[in-house]
C-alpha cells in the first residue's frame, strides 16, 4: 500500500502515511478477530448451559420461543449498522453479545442432539473443518487485490433465497428421504456461499478501517471493530451449523 491517505479535514493535519495505516489495520484486525473469538467462547458457554437445563432448551426448540429467537436472530443483523453506529459503545456491545446468546439458544437442541445419539467427536470436526475454511477465505479476503464490492447485492440475494428455501423446505417437506436430500443439498450450498460471504466479509473490514482511520475518529473505529466481529461471528456460525449438518447426516447413512 503505497498511496498516502489524505482528508481535507483530518484531525492528523490532513494525512496518514501508509505506513501507519498498516499497523493500525493490523492491530484493528486483530482486535476484531478477539472480539469474535470472545463471541464464539460465549455462545459455547449458552450450549453448554442450556444442554444441562434440557427443559428450558425443549422449550426453546419445540415451543414457539424458538420463531421468537430466529426473528431475534434475524432482527439483529437487519439493524445491525443503526445500532453500531447510530448508537453508544454499550449498545454495539449488548447487541453484539445478545447476538451470540441468541445463536447459543438456536444451535443448542442441533449440538444436544448429536451428544446424545453419540456423536459429539462429530461436533469437534465441524467445528474444526469450520474454523479452517473461515480461517483460509477470510485471510484470502483480507490479501486480495480484487475488489469484491460488486458483489454485495448477489450474495445479498442468494442469503435471503437460502432463508426462504430453508423455510419453506421445513413446511412443506414432509418425506424423510427427500427432506434429507434436500438438506444436504442446501447445507452444501450455504457452505460455499458462507466461505465467499467470509472474504467479502473481511475485505468490507478492511476496507471500513482505511476509510475511517484517515480521519482519525477512534470511537467510531472501536464499534466498527465490534461490528466487523458480528459479521465474521454470523458467517462463523452459519458454517458450522451446516458443516454439522452435513457430518451428522452422513454419519447416520
Amino acid at each position: 500500500m503505497a498511496e498516502v491517505f489524505t482528508r481535507p479535514n483530518s484531525p492528523y493535519g490532513g494525512a496518514r502515511t501508509a505506513g501507519a495505516i498498516d499497523q493500525g489495520l493490523r492491530s484493528f484486525m486483530l482486535g476484531t478477530y478477539n472480539y469474535m473469538a470472545l463471541g464464539v467462547a460465549g455462545t459455547a458457554v449458552v450450549v453448554m448451559l442450556l444442554m444441562a437445563n434440557p427443559q428450558v432448551m425443549a422449550a426453546i426448540a419445540l415451543g414457539p420461543m424458538k420463531w421468537v429467537v430466529f426473528a431475534g436472530v434475524l432482527g439483529l443483523g437487519f439493524f445491525a449498522p443503526r445500532l453500531f453506529f447510530g448508537g453508544s459503545d454499550v449498545v454495539a456491545h449488548g447487541a453484539y453479545w445478545l447476538y451470540c446468546a441468541l445463536w447459543g439458544a438456536l444451535i443448542a437442541p442441533m449440538v444436544s442432539l448429536y451428544v446424545g445419539m453419540g456423536l459429539a467427536g462429530i461436533v469437534g470436526q465441524a467445528f474444526f473443518i469450520a474454523a479452517a475454511m473461515f480461517a483460509v477465505t477470510s485471510l484470502i479476503g483480507y490479501t486480495t487485490k480484487k475488489d469484491m464490492t460488486g458483489w454485495s447485492g448477489f450474495l445479498s440475494m442468494a442469503s435471503i433465497g437460502l432463508i426462504i428455501v430453508m423455510v419453506g423446505s421445513y413446511f412443506f417437506i414432509n418425506d424423510a428421504g427427500t427432506s434429507k436430500m434436500v438438506s444436504m443439498g442446501i447445507s452444501a450450498v450455504v457452505v460455499l456461499l458462507f466461505s465467499v460471504i467470509t472474504a467479502f466479509e473481511t475485505q468490507a473490514i478492511k476496507s471500513m478501517y482505511i476509510e475511517q482511520a484517515s480521519y482519525g475518529n477512534e470511537a467510531q473505529l472501536k464499534r466498527s471493530s465490534i461490528f466487523g466481529a458480528f459479521m465474521l461471528y454470523g458467517s462463523f456460525v452459519t458454517l458450522f451449523i451446516h458443516i454439522l449438518n452435513l457430518l451428522g447426516l452422513a454419519s447416520r447413512e
